[in-house]
């Protein structure tokens, strides 16, 4: 059973797809706890860059590379999500 995507996920969802031209991969088929780097979407460290980036001009918040929580943060999408809805706070 896969878990719902939250409005803001879906958004995030979106920017993921868009930045990181994920032709084959819908914003809906991106799993909430599904990891996103390493696991079957395939994301690498190049990809995680281009992400922060991309959510740095969408969200107006900064994802910082040398953040020892990256790894948590970046663990799946509800996950990053979260974290920046917190810095948005």
């Amino acid at each position: 059973m896969s878990a719902e995507q939250s409005p803001a996920e879906r958004k995030l969802a979106e920017l993921i797809v868009e930045s990181l031209n994920l032709e084959d991969l819908a914003p809906e088929e991106i799993e909430p706890e599904t990891p996103l780097f390493g696991g079957e979407y395939g994301l690498d460290s190049i990809d995680a860059l281009e992400l922060a980036l991309a959510i740095s001009r969408e969200y107006g918040v900064q994802l910082k590379a040398d953040d020892e929580k990256n790894r948590q943060v970046f663990a799946n999408l509800r996950a990053l999500s979260a974290h920046v809805e917190s810095l948005r706070a």
